[in-house]
Parts: structure tokens; C-alpha cells; sequence
């Protein structure tokens, strides 16, 4: 069934209170895709995040950011006072995340909220146990890291790095209250956003998530689950992920994060993964799994190499690990990303499984017709885009792009000049059963609104949009060509 939807990070929503949350405002903007006559809200990792602010390096895979917890909601279940938050100054600029202010300020604000919880709550206590499997070692995670200054987990004091038992238990006690207040912010966070899940469902809208294939090595996955990775005798990671040189960079990339130890993952039958996927099953309709080239073959890298070029290619699990999320993902769509170079193999790996691939029309002009980004090469089983988050916004990448290959796009869209909305119907129009574009797009937003620039290691994450451009009439806009490209 053809169906299209927006690409907006929840992060970016409009917030009196420095950032998007799952209140209010995500609502309305459910609302606003229903009268936009799309399907599909795409968003980017939920994940707690860490130095530098990406939701790909989380410091846990299964847990959210408080962040994006609503403070008025707090409010309405009288765990908060209004003054306790209304008046805080919580950006410097209107348009930006300031993660330095939340960091400095959103905890003090739940720590209030936290304070008139009830920990001994039935809803609370069947939560915690539930999660158990990820939760408890989440959250002394997070205590513990508090304790010594926010330092990686690989610098703490070996008894804890090592998890001995009694420093465990120890440690458990002494941060008792810490490890609850992080629980409670769990808890408060799938309260809600069982919520706003709910809601949006009921509309006849369905949340894309993503979850990336990998970790970051500062989690509490790897703390907590070494054996699953690749790591030596004390713990530091043996090897790296990344990938190769290419036409874009010479040296490649050095991602960092530690590698699954895939024979050791095998001999449960990927369990780790199957809880993972389970659940994502719980927070979305569909999700994104983030380089699934990988599943297929990994790039392993020395974890002392200053470059990518000294690394190897290794077999991945492929089948063994589709088959196991399949069991695992209740009802849950996937989506494979699988842009980059694509083997023989990775096809063959796609194909089988029958998830949904990726086209990005940004991608598909570099002068030649046979690229396979180009709309007119586009299959029905796809997901297309005009851009995605790691990309400029089209309005500014087109205005970047050299003469040669603007030159080629007008002939190829028979225009004399090019608009972005142009290229939304390009996208819009192809035989791909899906179409998501990011809302920068609709907006006709330049570079200053660029999500993520993949090789700059700070000040991504920060694009937001305000209440105000959430018009009836580009609602309309939006609706007339979905309605004209029978979507």
C-alpha cells in the first residue's frame, strides 16, 4: 500500500522547555500529520545519550532519554508545581537544543518530581520487574556514574569496573536512592509515551523508530554484558567498529564502538538481541536497524588504530540473527538501512529477509543515469527519502551542488529551475511503497537546519522547529501532493 510520512526527531519538536518531549506538543503534531493526510512519523533513537549528544551512542540500548520526559504532564500528576519549572531559562536560542542547559538543569527538575513519587506504587514495583533484565543494571549504571563524575566506566576503580559481587552489592546500597531515581525516570518515560503511542495509533498514524546496530562503548551493555563483545581479559575492547576508505574519505571511518562477539552471541541464540528487539516492539510500529550491511559482513578495526585503513572484513551472523529478531518482533515491521556498497551478498541477505530497503534522491545525482538512487530506478519494496537525518537538508545540498550535476537534474526533471518541492514529488511519485521526508524539507530549511554532520563530533542534535510553522496551509500543501502521488 503506497503511504508516506515525515521524518522529524522528537528532540525537534516545539517545547517552552529547551526541547521536544512526548507531550503536548508531540500531540499536535500527530495531529498535524493526520490533516497532512501521511501514515508515518519517523523519529531517531530514544536512547539516554552521552558526550556529544547523538542518539546513536547511548549509554544504554534499551533505555530512554529523560529529556524528552514532559514536565507538564509531571504537572497534571501532581508531581510537580509550576513555578518549579515555568520560569527556568531552558535555551539560548529558540531554534536550538542546549544540551549543556538540560544537562545543568532537567535533573534538578525531576529530582523534584522523584521526590513526590511513590516508590512502593504496584504500577511502579511490576514495571521494575518486568524490566529487570535491563533496568537494575541500567540504573546503578547511571548511579554509578554520577558517583565518579560522569567517567567512563573503564575508568572506575576495578571492583566495580570488574563487577565484583560484593562491590556490586555494596554499591547497590549505598546509591540505593540514585538507582531509583533512574528507574522512576524510566517508568515515567513509557508511561507517556504509552500515551502518545496510543494516541497516534488510534489517528491512524505509525511511529518508525531506529535502533543502531551498534553500542556505545560507555553503556551498560558493555559494562554489564562483556562476554557478548569483543573484549580482552580486562575488559578493553580488542577490536573496533567502522568502515573502509572510500571515494568520500581516504582513511575511512573509525566509529570506535565495540564489536558483537557473534560466536558467543550464537550460543543462546542471540537472546541479547531477541530482548532488544522485543523491546522496540513495545515503543514502535516499524523500526529502522541502523547498518544492516553489517549483519551480513562487519568491518573490524585494531582498537589501537588511529585510522580505519588498517582494518578487516569479517563474516556476520546474516540469517541466524534475521531469524532470531523475526521471532522476536511480535508484529513490528522492520526497515532495513542499507545504504553504503552493497555486495552480492548483502543483496541476497536483503532479498530473503523482505524487509524494506533505502533509496535517498540526494544520492542519485552524481551524473549518471545508471544510479540506482535515481527515482526512475526504484523498486516497490522500498522506503524512499529525499534525505535523511545524517544528510544536508535538500535546499542545501542543492544550493552546494556542483554545475555538472545541476545541470543533469534538470534535465532529468525536464526544469529549467528547481525547486525543493520539485524534488519531494520526485520522491513522492516513485513506485517505492513508502515516502518519508524530513520536515526540513516541507519547510524549504537551508544548512543552518542540518540535523547531523557525520564526521563533526559536536553541536548536531539541536535542530527544532517552532509551533508556528506547524500552519494549516502547509498541512494543506502537504496533503494535495500525497493525495496527487496516491499516497
Amino acid at each position: 500500500m503506497r503511504a508516506s510520512g515525515i521524518l522529524l526527531p522528537i528532540f525537534s519538536l516545539p517545547s517552552p522547555y529547551g526541547i521536544g518531549t512526548i507531550g503536548k506538543e508531540a500531540y499536535e503534531f500527530v495531529d498535524f500529520l493526520v490533516s497532512a493526510n501521511q501514515r508515518y512519523w519517523q523519529i531517531l533513537p530514544l536512547g539516554p545519550t552521552g558526550y556529544g549528544d547523538s542518539p546513536y551512542q547511548s549509554f544504554c540500548s534499551f533505555a530512554c532519554n529523560s529529556y524528552l520526559i514532559d514536565l507538564d504532564i509531571l504537572e497534571e500528576k501532581h508531581l510537580l508545581q509550576k513555578d518549579e519549572y515555568i520560569n527556568e531559562s531552558w535555551y539560548a536560542q529558540e531554534d536550538k537544543v542546549d544540551y549543556g542547559l538540560m544537562y545543568q538543569k532537567r535533573n534538578a527538575v525531576l529530582e523534584k518530581a522523584f521526590k513526590r513519587f511513590d516508590v512502593n506504587n504496584i504500577k511502579f514495583k511490576a514495571y521494575c520487574q518486568e524490566n529487570s533484565y535491563w533496568i537494575n543494571d541500567y540504573a546503578i549504571f547511571m548511579a554509578l556514574k554520577e558517583k565518579f563524575n560522569g567517567d567512563k566506566w573503564q575508568l572506575w576503580p576495578d571492583d566495580i569496573r570488574l563487577r565484583y559481587h560484593q562491590s556490586l552489592m555494596n554499591y547497590g546500597t549505598m546509591l540505593a536512592d540514585r538507582i531509583l531515581f533512574h528507574k522512576f525516570l524510566q517508568y515515567e518515560f513509557f508511561a507517556q509515551w504509552a500515551e502518545l503511542k496510543k494516541y497516534a495509533n488510534n489517528k491512524g498514524i505509525y511511529i518508525i523508530g531506529d535502533i543502531p546496530i551498534y553500542v556505545s562503548s560507555d553503556s551498560s551493555d558493555v559494562w554489564s554484558r562483556h562476554y557478548l563483545f569483543q573484549t580482552d581479559e580486562n575488559r578493553n575492547l580488542a577490536s573496533v567498529a567502522g568502515v573502509p576508505p572510500d571515494a568520500f574519505s581516504a582513511t575511512g571511518q573509525l566509529w570506535g564502538n565495540p564489536l558483537y562477539d557473534w560466536t558467543s552471541m550464537e550460543k543462546d541464540d542471540f537472546y541479547w538481541w531477541k530482548q532488544r528487539i522485543g523491546m522496540a516492539s513495545n515503543l514502535y510500529d516499524y523500526v529502522r536497524i541502523d547498518h544492516f550491511i553489517g549483519i551480513e559482513r562487519y568491518f573490524s578495526i585494531p582498537s589501537d588504530a588511529e585510522t580505519a585503513a588498517s582494518g578487516t572484513y569479517y563474516q556476520g551472523p546474516g540469517m541466524k540473527l534475521i531469524d532470531a529478531i523475526n521471532l522476536s518482533r511480535n508484529n513490528m515491521g522492520i526497515i532495513a538501512e542499507d545504504l553504503g556498497v552493497l555486495t552480492d551478498n548483502v543483496r541476497k541477505l536483503l532479498e530473503k529477509t523482505g524487509y524494506p530497503g533505502m533509496k535517498v534522491l540526494q544520492f542519485g545525482f552524481s551524473g549518471e543515469p545508471a544510479n540506482d538512487n535515481l527515482p526512475m530506478h526504484y523498486k516497490k519494496n522500498l522506503i524512499a527519502y529525499t534525505a535523511t537525518h545524517d544528510n544536508d537538508t535538500t535546499k542545501g545540498w542543492y544550493r552546494k551542488l556542483d554545475r555538472k550535476n545541476r545541470d543533469f537534474m534538470k534535465k532529468y526533471l525536464n526544469r529549467s529551475r528547481i525547486h525543493v518541492h520539485d524534488l519531494i514529488l520526485e520522491t513522492m511519485k516513485s513506485v517505492a511503497d513508502t515516502a518519508i521526508i524530513p520536515m526540513q524539507d516541507w519547510l524549504c530549511q537551508g544548512s543552518e537546519s542540518r540535523i547531523n554532520f557525520p564526521s563533526v563530533a559536536f553541536g548536531n542534535w539541536t535542530y527544532r522547529i517552532s509551533k508556528n510553522m506547524l500552519t494549516d496551509n502547509l498541512a494543506s500543501e502537504i496533503s494535495a501532493m500525497t493525495v496527487l502521488c496516491a499516497r
